[in-house]
């Protein structure tokens, strides 16, 4: 929905992970308040968590919403429209009591397995927002999965802060996944963004099974070990080097993305080149880049040698311009292989989706739906940043 649009009720689910995801936030929240006063407008998310002071003085109108009570604003709107006053803490607190989704957006579903983190890297809020690591129940995503696969989705993506640490009840991430697989039903799994401390082998051969996606979005952050230490990160380059190598060995093919921080406090040229150098032996298909920014409380807030703006600009262009080049390069790599494609959009006999391997893929079908599983041999690219395979039937 366009903010131009009127609209009765407006929920802006922030991030506060970084300076300018904060200010993102307020400037959605500003134009919102401009435009339509005499809306409902929800702030929720971690900036909500982060910025207690907000919730004082709140206008009859806005209603600020901690993380543990999401899953009470479909009431706090029903409430409003019946002509209550909204007093979020009167709703029952936790990050896992929400109703499986039966439509979205898209045609994968997120399913959400684990909330908060342990790590307390030096660089990040997350875990004073998000709180300590806690795992949903097993049963209970057993019970999502079966619903939503009931629903008629077919893709499931596994979600959470930190899923690699996934315990409950004798059950860890892999035992997780392995439950998951043996449901029945015409479905597929994708995991989302996942450390790499302790990754382990149970896991990597899980994906023989061919509901479990061979792609991974692997966090990196940096490619020097001096600044993986300083970041309080619990691997090395070598430990992070050896799954990409064991994983491709067994999967040619397999799609890795990372993430990848520029401007560390301390960070030199030599520590960024080492950076540079590992994204571009390990050909990341993308790479989410972004700048350090300082968080109060952290202690890299307090850390001398703070890296200036302009050559963070510089690093994270640098960055980016590889990971265009590393785009093309896998995608290019990919054609003429086939591809199983779950259309997401659809215009008229064309469709696009994602393939396994996480690659936008558009081809031609003579009864294109949305939601349609089609095999698709590769047989282009598009030009562009972001280059689209197309293909055919």
């Amino acid at each position: 929905m366009d903010i131009n649009d009127n609209a009765d009720v407006y929920v802006i689910n922030t991030c506060t992970v970084t300076n300018q995801s904060d200010k993102k936030s307020r400037n959605l929240i500003s134009q919102i308040s401009r435009r339509n006063q005499n809306a409902l407008t929800i702030i929720t998310g971690c900036m909500v968590n982060n910025y207690r002071d907000l919730l004082e003085n709140i206008p009859r109108s806005v209603c600020y919403v901690e993380n543990n009570l999401k899953s009470s604003i479909f009431s706090m709107v029903e409430a409003h429209f019946m002509g209550n006053i909204i007093e979020p803490y009167k709703f029952k607190p936790g990050v896992f009591n929400f109703n499986s989704a039966d439509t979205t957006f898209h045609t994968r579903s997120m399913i959400k397995i684990q909330d908060g983190c342990d790590h307390y890297c030096t660089f990040c809020i997350v875990p004073f927002v998000r709180g300590r690591a806690i795992s949903r129940s097993t049963n209970d995503i057993i019970k999502n999965i079966r619903e939503v696969i009931h629903s008629g989705f077919r893709e499931m993506v596994i979600t959470g802060v930190n899923i690699s640490r996934y315990q409950y009840e004798g059950s860890d991430f892999d035992d997780l996944i392995e439950r998951i697989l043996a449901l029945p039903g015409d479905f597929r799994v994708r995991v989302s963004s996942i450390e790499p401390e302790g990754f382990s082998d149970k896991l990597i051969n899980l994906f023989n099974h061919p509901k479990l996606m061979p792609h991974l979005h692997l966090c990196l952050q940096s490619g020097s070990d001096r600044i993986l230490k300083k970041m309080r990160r619990v691997y090395s380059t070598h430990d992070y080097i050896s799954i990409i190598n064991e994983i491709m060995r067994l999967y040619p093919d397999f799609n890795f993305t990372t993430d990848i921080m520029v401007g560390f406090p301390g960070e030199t040229d030599e520590d960024f080149k080492a950076t540079c150098a590992i994204v571009r032996e390990i050909g990341f298909s993308h790479i989410h880049t972004f700048k350090y920014s300082r968080r109060k409380g952290t202690i890299a807030d307090q850390m001398p040698e703070q890296v200036p703006e302009k050559v963070k600009n510089e690093r994270s262009e640098t960055i980016r311009s590889i990971s265009i080049e590393n785009k093309r390069r896998y995608r290019t790599s990919l054609i003429g292989k086939v591809q199983n494609v779950l259309v997401e959009k659809v215009r008229g006999k064309y469709g696009r989706g994602y393939g396994e391997l996480y690659v936008p893929i558009e081809f031609r079908h003579p009864e294109m739906k949305k939601n349609m599983l089609q095999k698709v041999v590769l047989t282009g690219l598009s030009d562009g940043e972001d280059p689209l395979l197309t293909g055919e039937c």
